[in-house]
């Protein structure tokens, strides 16, 4: 069994509240979930209205496979118009 572990820290410029904040990262968490075979959260920067951590996990038993899908993921997120990529980390475990 393999479990790659990514987590994403996202900026949201056009946040003016939390409201906005988590309107922006539950659809983006959504769209995840929903189109890939991971489990998502908000893991950090909860009260920051501007900026969120995300963490993705997928488990497989391809170590390949894991870590193709969530650089597949990170490019995905890169995409999205209304977070700007900061900084991300994929770690197998």
């Amino acid at each position: 069994m393999h479990v790659g572990v990514l987590q994403l820290e996202l900026s949201i410029t056009d946040a003016m509240s939390l409201k906005d904040k988590r309107r922006v990262v539950l659809s983006l968490k959504d769209r995840i979930a929903h189109g890939h075979n991971v489990s998502i959260a908000e893991v950090g920067a909860l009260d920051e209205h501007r900026r969120s951590i995300l963490g993705v996990a997928m488990v497989s038993n391809d170590s390949r496979y894991v870590e193709g899908a969530l650089s597949k993921l990170v490019d995905f997120v890169r995409a999205v118009p209304q977070v700007t990529l900061l900084d991300y980390q994929i770690e197998m475990l």
